[in-house]
Order: structure tokens, then C-alpha cells, then sequence
């Protein structure tokens, strides 16, 4: 096993404490929104002789995050592969430089991912239950009726046509939506004061509110309209930087390519359950070869040997190899064997390739 050291983001919407606090530092008085660990060319981590991971074990087709959002982050999806080869194909044709802040596709990967829950976490994800929305916009009377007509004529991509192109006011929406206790409009009213004159804030009203706690996760496919609202997760996910902003954003959106990639289909449940493995450790369902995701709450000793290179981080507690907020990593075939009291997550993949 070798140290890895992550590299902070800071964006606006991070938290002051969460990720000092899981590496035993002091706040710098910036937000730390992400601790990226991987190989991804934004932010390569390295090991601690100096060397970059991608020298250690090549480009790793995932990248392991923590998150800790103290505001929420913009209205978004990630494309499939297919729609990101096409994407990424298409802005450079039309000579957008890869860094202009109107492009869109930075590569040309898909962008799956995974939301684990280190403390109770709130977000947006997949599309409702049409009968759910249908039946929440009767609720709010004659203000929310152009949405609701929209949503029995048109469907999904019709109400997200209205609010994206149309970008009708929402003031009689707001005024009847504060007065109702759906989570839901409660959102609605704390993002159209955080934006104000954004339209686009009302699509929360056709999508999944999730309160997550602790070890519980989402899955995020193509087409997952989704927002993190606030809180700090374990974010795994394909190694893309590709986002499709569709609002709550002061960085470009693309209403066209929005309605492109979105997935209308109706999610019932957005949360994923883990299953047991063998080993001791649970792991989370993700219907994709780029990454696997396993927890392991540790009391005493856990041993596994690793299939491909794994990174391992520790979320709490320590054990003989790794402590609270040490990443390592292993390489394929290594035996791994952890002794203490700790919560780890072990994240490989079933690829060998980057896309």
C-alpha cells in the first residue's frame, strides 16, 4: 500500500470544515468542496515518494471524491458515452477551445456516478412519479397549472422546454409554494432566493426529493437530472469531467443539449441498497464497469485481495495501514489486511481503460 495525497477543490458552494476536519487540519477560511483522489488530468494525485499515481498504477478509469456541500450545486445530467463521443466531437469541430466557459463535453467519456452519505445529505435526483407531480402541481392551484397542462399534453420534456426556453416568471408559483409543506416547494422557494429570476428552479417540483443518512447512496446514470442541496458524500464516478447544466448556475447552460441528454423516464426509488459481500464489506449496486464501490465498517480485522488498482480510504476511526482521511493504494493482486476500528470504502473497477 502507498499514500495518496488528494488534491481540494475550492468552489463556492464548499463547506469551511468538513474536509480539514477528516484530514486533521485547520480551516484556511476557504470552502473545500471536493478532495479528489485519482488520476483524472483537472487534479492528478501523487504518492507519497512524489510521484504521480498514474506512474504508480496508469490512468484509472474512476475518480473518488469526498464531497461537502454547505449550499447547493447547480441543476444538472451527464451524458451516456455515446452522447459524450458525439458532444465532445462536435465543440471541437466547432473550435471551442476545451477550456472556454460556453463549452460543455471536456472529454470524450460518460460520467456515471455514486453519492454515499457521510452525514444526512439532501438532494434532487431522477425524475418523480408522474402521478406524484401531477399530483403535487393540482395542489398549487391556477399557479401551477401552464406546468401541469404542459405535463399531460407534452410530458416531461415538454415542462422542461417551458421553464428552460419559455423562461415564464414564477412569481404566483413562488407565493402559492411557500405556503406548502412539500419538500419539494420548500426547495423551490430556497433556490429561487439564492436565484433569483431562474425559472429553472421550479423543475425541482418534477423531481425525487432524497434525504439520505448516513451510508445510505444514490446512483446517478445518463440522463439523471439531478442537484446535491447540501451535505458530505463519498462521490465515485467514471473519470469525466462532463456536465450538462440546466440551471441554478452562473456557468454556461445549454437548453438544447439539456433536452438532449435528460432521461424522462420516472424514477421511483433514486436510493440504492448495498448488498453483503464475502470479504465482510457491503457493496453498492452500480449498473456500469467503471467503478465498484464497497464500505467496510471495521471492528477488528477485514482482509481482501485486490482486483485491479483499488484506492482505500478511511472515513473514520484507524487501523494498523491506514487511518481517518489517508487514502492508499493497491495494486492488482495485492493482499490487503486492515486491523482496528474504522470505516473504510474500497473503490477498483472492471475496466482497464479510461472510456
Amino acid at each position: 500500500m502507498q499514500r495518496v495525497n488528494g488534491i481540494i477543490q475550492h468552489y463556492t458552494w464548499g463547506d469551511l470544515t468538513s474536509i480539514p476536519d477528516l484530514l486533521g487540519q485547520k480551516p484556511d477560511n476557504r470552502p473545500q468542496a471536493e478532495l479528489w483522489f485519482g488520476t483524472h488530468p483537472a487534479a492528478p494525485s501523487s504518492v507519497d515518494d512524489g510521484r504521480p499515481l498514474e506512474a504508480v498504477v496508469g490512468p484509472l478509469p474512476y475518480l473518488l471524491k469526498v464531497l461537502a456541500a454547505a449550499q447547493p450545486l447547480s441543476l444538472q445530467v451527464h451524458p451516456s458515452a455515446e452522447q459524450a463521443a458525439d458532444g465532445f466531437g462536435r465543440e471541437n469541430e466547432a473550435g471551442i477551445p476545451l477550456d472556454s466557459p460556453h463549452r460543455t463535453y471536456r472529454d470524450p467519456c460518460h460520467k456515471p456516478e455514486l453519492l454515499c452519505a457521510l452525514t444526512p445529505f439532501e438532494a434532487m435526483c431522477g425524475i418523480a412519479p408522474l402521478d406524484r407531480t401531477d399530483a403535487l402541481l393540482g395542489e398549487l392551484g391556477s399557479a401551477a397549472a401552464p406546468m401541469r397542462s404542459v405535463l399531460a399534453r407534452d410530458g416531461i420534456d415538454g415542462v422542461v422546454g417551458l421553464l428552460l426556453h419559455e423562461r415564464p416568471s414564477l412569481g404566483p408559483l413562488l407565493d402559492t409554494a411557500a405556503h406548502h409543506k412539500d419538500p419539494r416547494c420548500r426547495w423551490l422557494t430556497k433556490l429561487s432566493q439564492q436565484y433569483p429570476g431562474d425559472p429553472s428552479a421550479a423543475l425541482v417540483l418534477i423531481l425525487n426529493y432524497v434525504a439520505l443518512e448516513p451510508g445510505q447512496a444514490i446512483f446517478l446514470g445518463a440522463g439523471n437530472l439531478h442537484a446535491y442541496l447540501g451535505g458530505v458524500g463519498i462521490e465515485v464516478m467514471a473519470s469525466s469531467d462532463n456536465v450538462v447544466r440546466c440551471g441554478l448556475t452562473s456557468k454556461h447552460v445549454d437548453a438544447d443539449e439539456v433536452l438532449r441528454v435528460i432521461d424522462t423516464t420516472p424514477l421511483p426509488d433514486p436510493i440504492v441498497q448495498p448488498s453483503p459481500d464475502s470479504d465482510g464489506g457491503m457493496r453498492y449496486p452500480v449498473p456500469e464497469p467503471d467503478f465498484r464501490v464497497s464500505t467496510y465498517d471495521i471492528d477488528g480485522s477485514v482482509s481482501w485481495r485486490a482486483e485491479g488498482p483499488e484506492l482505500v480510504l478511511c472515513t473514520s476511526g484507524e487501523t494498523v495501514g491506514i487511518d481517518k482521511g489517508e487514502c492508499v493504494v493497491v495494486i492488482d493482486g495485492e493482499d490487503v489486511e486492515l486491523v482496528g476500528t474504522a470505516t473504510v470504502f474500497r473503490v477498483g473497477s472492471n475496466k482497464t481503460s479510461v472510456c
